[in-house]
């Protein structure tokens, strides 16, 4: 198979991160957002917040990340973030995942992709942690702005969504100051 048709087969199975839905709802939506949408939006948020970045944080690493970070969904699927058991359980099967998808790509550009994916997963490097973060900040603002949101459906506490999201900090501590001011006057239930 040429190098194009491969890179071709690769997009086109992309196509099923789409399929993946999230616990998360569009703002305005009564439906859950999919795995790409997500992406998307991360991808986004990142661009608009890398001037807020630490300095030794790599831009353009950053938005690759945003773009490749949950394309293991495609076979593991999506794990509720607040799910701790679940997400631990998952970890193996996310890496399995990620060799066979990126795994579809000649090298080295599979294997780039692949060691990118895992630079991420580790969250050591500046450029991961900031990825990290700032795959937290969509969801929370999205959970801020519905009703009823993920965090009352599945009866999550707020001090839990503090301590869950208080990475953002490592991308943004003005951002993490305004949502965290947010999540306080936040109507929780039970809390």
């Amino acid at each position: 198979m040429s190098r194009v048709k491969q890179k071709i087969e690769f997009i086109l199975e992309l196509e099923k991160l789409k399929t993946v839905l999230r616990q998360t709802k569009p703002h305005g939506l009564d439906r859950y957002e999919n795995s790409a949408e997500h992406s998307w939006q991360s991808a986004m948020a990142a661009l608009i917040l890398l001037e807020d970045a630490p300095e030794e944080v790599n831009a353009l690493t950053v938005l690759k990340m945003m773009l490749i970070h949950d394309i293991v969904e495609i076979d593991a699927g999506d794990v509720f973030t607040y799910d701790e058991a679940a997400r631990a359980d998952i970890a193996a099967e996310e890496e399995k995942a990620a060799r066979r998808i990126f795994g579809l790509l000649d090298n080295p550009l599979g294997n780039d992709l692949l060691e990118l994916w895992l630079e991420f997963e580790a969250a050591k490097t500046p450029s991961a942690k900031f990825a990290k973060a700032i795959d937290r900040v969509c969801p929370v603002i999205q959970n801020l702005n519905s009703s009823p949101n993920s965090w009352q459906t599945h009866g999550i506490s707020r001090d839990r969504v503090i301590a869950k999201n208080d990475e953002i900090q490592n991308a943004s501590p003005k951002l993490w100051k305004v949502l965290k001011q947010s999540i306080d006057q936040a109507e929780f239930q039970g809390v």
